[in-house]
């Protein structure tokens, strides 16, 4: 389900951009940050504007700087979502880019990334479902699809299974997709999203060993 929140404040795309580099991962083109030799990858999902969005990468490499080797698949193919392609609409686009195929697209680079003697994988941006796996919820106050009240409901399912680390919050005067579409520009938005990189890596260094 997509909102009109997730189409909002585009980025302007850059294959340029990041420290990183681009190469062919599981069948799939990857933007690749980080030492390869690390024993630790973080795969990074993005949202609807793919895998060249440069705060996204800019992100990577953020986490790829404390150590993990970072993997940004392009679950794409090279057609993220353009809105300025009125005769394709979010809901149309969503057809050719379903989370189903996703989900399968993610086995192969796996696959791949285990082969290259990784021993520990965590993700950020992904459904973890039913998986006993550590997880981390970070909500924005402003969220049409995932509102505060849905976060606070996760959060007693969460705590109602012990066996499984969580934690989640809900960040005060912000949107969907503050983490990532952010203005680079607005000093407010820039220490908002790096408040939850910051939630995000520690919660990497604590549970991906």
């Amino acid at each position: 389900m997509l909102g009109p929140q997730c189409c909002e404040n585009p980025p302007v795309l850059n294959p340029l951009s990041g420290s990183g580099h681009v190469e062919k991962l599981g069948g799939l083109d990857a933007y690749l940050s980080g030492s390869p030799d690390s024993e630790k990858c973080v795969l990074l999902v993005s949202d609807i504007y793919g895998y060249e969005a440069p705060n996204l990468r800019a992100l990577a490499d953020k986490v790829a700087a404390s150590g993990f080797y970072v993997v940004v698949p392009d679950y794409f193919y090279g057609d993220p979502y353009d809105p300025s392609h009125e005769e394709r609409p979010v809901h149309v686009w969503m057809k050719d880019h379903g989370p189903d195929k996703g989900f399968e697209d993610t086995k192969p680079v796996l696959e791949a990334i285990k082969n290259k003697g990784i021993t520990a994988i965590g993700a950020a941006g992904m459904c973890w479902g039913g998986v006993k796996v550590p997880i981390a919820i970070l909500g924005a106050e402003d969220d049409f699809l995932t509102p505060p009240a849905l976060v606070k409901q996760f959060e007693e399912i969460l705590a109602s299974k012990p066996e499984v680390s969580s934690y989640v919050k809900i960040f005060l005067n912000v949107s969907h997709g503050w983490t990532t579409r952010y203005d680079i520009k607005d000093p407010e938005a820039v220490k908002a999203a790096e408040e939850a990189h910051k939630e995000m890596l520690d919660w990497f260094v604590t549970y991906v060993k």
